[in-house]
C-alpha cells in the first residue's frame, strides 16, 4: 500500500509540474523568437510583428499532421493575410520535398531537422499550432489536428 501511495503521490507531483496543454504558462507572453533557414526557406519571426501568425510543428510522418494539412492549406486560401508559418521536424530533406510536392503545399514551410523549434516553444508532440498576435504575444495553442475551417476558428482569427 505504500508503494501505491508513493506512486500516486508521484504521478500528481509530476502531473502538477507539466505544461497547461492548450493553455501554457506562456500565453499572453511573447513569443520566442526565433530565425531559421533550410536553405529553401526562411523566417524571422520578429520580422512578422504586425501580422498575425500561425506557428505549426508537424511531420511529413506524423498521420495527425498529415490529417490536419487540406484545412490549414485553406485556411491559407481563405484568409491570405494571415503568416501562416509550418516548421517541419523532418530529418530526410528529400523525403521532406517530395511530400510538399506531392501535396502541393504551397505556404512557408522550413524543415528544422534539429527540432531547435520545437524545443524552443517546449513542443512534445505533434501537430502543436501557437497563434501570435500581432503585436508578437502568444494568445492560443492547439494539440493535436485541427479543422482549419472551423468557423469558431476562422472566427477567432479574424478578430485577430
Amino acid at each position: 500500500m505504500p508503494k501505491i501511495l508513493a506512486a500516486l503521490t508521484l504521478a500528481l507531483i509530476l502531473v502538477t509540474g507539466c505544461d497547461r496543454g492548450s493553455h501554457p504558462r506562456n500565453i499572453g507572453k511573447s513569443a520566442p523568437l526565433f530565425s531559421i533557414s533550410d536553405g529553401t526557406h526562411s523566417v524571422d519571426l520578429s520580422k512578422l510583428r504586425g501580422h498575425v501568425v500561425v506557428l505549426n510543428l508537424w511531420a511529413t510522418w506524423c498521420p495527425p499532421c498529415v490529417e490536419e494539412l487540406p484545412s490549414l492549406l485553406a485556411l491559407h486560401e481563405k484568409m491570405p493575410n494571415l503568416e501562416i508559418v509550418a516548421i517541419s521536424m523532418d530529418q530526410d530533406p528529400d523525403v521532406y520535398h517530395q511530400f510538399l510536392v506531392q501535396h502541393h503545399v504551397d505556404l512557408v514551410t522550413i524543415r528544422d531537422a534539429d527540432q531547435r523549434i520545437n524545443a524552443l516553444y517546449g513542443t512534445v508532440q505533434i501537430p502543436e499550432t501557437y497563434i501570435i498576435d500581432r503585436q508578437g504575444v502568444l494568445r492560443r495553442k492547439f494539440i493535436g489536428a485541427q479543422d482549419w475551417t472551423d468557423p469558431n476558428i476562422m472566427g477567432y482569427l479574424a478578430k485577430m
